[in-house]
């Protein structure tokens, strides 16, 4: 029996999620705005919160309503018979966000959703769910938009970017969904080197070790939401996640390399590395992009997420670190795919290189493009 979900992720990556989402064998695959439904049974649902490197999350959708206050919301979750979804015996919690909608206060939106549900329960049985905010027996998504609301269970909880290896937050880090999102939209193939000279925290060369090494982004998660529910079949699980571990190749086919000119953003790549796994694998040295080289070999792919003054810095300040990046791309990685992930268009011209592509994308809230820049041959 197939079930549709909701797999939301970064504006711009859209088509990598289905692809994905289709590589896993998800039926009825549709891209939408900011996400993409799509239906499958139990165990494609086990593999798609394992697998897929772009998703935040993967929702269950029960019911949809047009609702104008929380009164409205309340008698909406009043319909649905929560029998089929959990006991009283479950723990439960609601994660909202309205935008654009009548309802403004997501907190309250969060427990009159609650309300309805345990009030169902206590009148029905004479007890009630208890809430965990934190790890839920049985997570749920409220999204209200322009006063239409969509009530689901999350199957994943806890964000799918939140991989575990990265705990120390460094200034403006690049989420680990859209780094993979990048990589996998940029075309890189897994089997030829991959350079960041401008490394940060090292999220490119680790989300890059893994693709290669055909790791699952989840294997060593210790909780997804469906995990609660009353159907999870914990055999089931365990089959999955065994073979994908089994599948995990110890040897990366191309070399993988990340710098930075700053020791303490070396550091943490370093550690972060170490904590995926992969630290024995990935070469991180302290070294100023103009001093950055290619390794020996075929040519690969670069790709780098450079400051660009929307959060770190004034713009002005940048324009000499984006014309160095072309004079070193130009001078020393002729022959090789040269990629800028940056949200500053008129400081990507600054490179001063030729634009062979320009892809759109959204890192948070700020609207950002891929730049491929050709160096020559």
């Amino acid at each position: 029996m197939t079930t549709g979900y909701f797999a939301t992720c970064a504006r711009g990556l859209e088509p990598v999620l289905a692809r994905e989402l289709t590589g896993l064998g998800a039926a009825d695959v549709g891209p939408g705005r900011g996400g993409v439904t799509f239906r499958g049974d139990p165990a494609l649902l086990y593999r798609a919160n394992l697998w897929v490197r772009t998703a935040v999350r993967i929702l269950r959708p029960v019911i949809e309503a047009d609702v104008r206050s929380p009164d409205e919301l309340y008698d909406a979750v009043r319909t649905v018979d929560w029998a089929a979804f959990l006991t009283p015996a479950h723990t439960l919690a609601v994660d909202c966000n309205v935008r654009d909608s009548a309802i403004t206060h997501s907190q309250y939106a969060a427990r009159r959703v609650k309300d309805a549900i345990c009030d169902q329960f206590r009148e029905r049985t004479g007890s009630r769910p208890s809430v965990d905010p934190e790890r839920p027996m049985v997570g749920l998504n409220l999204h209200v938009h322009r006063d239409h609301a969509t009530l689901s269970l999350d199957s994943s909880w806890d964000s799918l970017h939140k991989r575990g290896y990265r705990p120390i937050q460094t200034r403006a880090p690049l989420n680990e969904a859209l780094a993979t999102g990048l990589l996998l939209r940029s075309g890189w193939d897994p089997a030829t080197p991959l350079v960041d000279p401008l490394c940060g925290s090292g999220t490119f060369a680790i989300e890059g070790a893994w693709i290669a090494l055909n790791r699952p982004p989840g294997l060593t998660r210790k909780w997804f939401g469906f995990q609660g529910w009353p159907e999870f079949d914990r055999e089931l699980w365990n089959a999955i996640r065994d073979d994908a571990r089994r599948g995990v190749r110890k040897e990366l086919p191309a070399t993988i390399r990340g710098s930075d000119v700053r020791r303490d953003a070396v550091e943490f790549a370093r550690t972060n590395a170490r904590t995926a796994g992969v630290g024995h694998l990935i070469e991180f040295d302290r070294l100023d992009v103009t001093d950055a080289r290619p390794p020996t070999g075929p040519a690969g792919t670069l790709i780098c997420n450079p400051p660009y003054g929307e959060r770190i810095g004034d713009e002005k300040d940048l324009v000499g670190l984006y014309r160095t990046l072309g004079k070193a791309f130009g001078t020393y990685w002729a022959g090789w795919r040269v990629l800028v992930f940056t949200g500053n268009d008129w400081l990507a011209r600054q490179i001063g290189l030729p634009v062979k592509t320009s892809l759109p994308f959204f890192n948070g809230k700020i609207p950002c493009r891929l730049w491929e820049f050709d160096t020559g041959r």
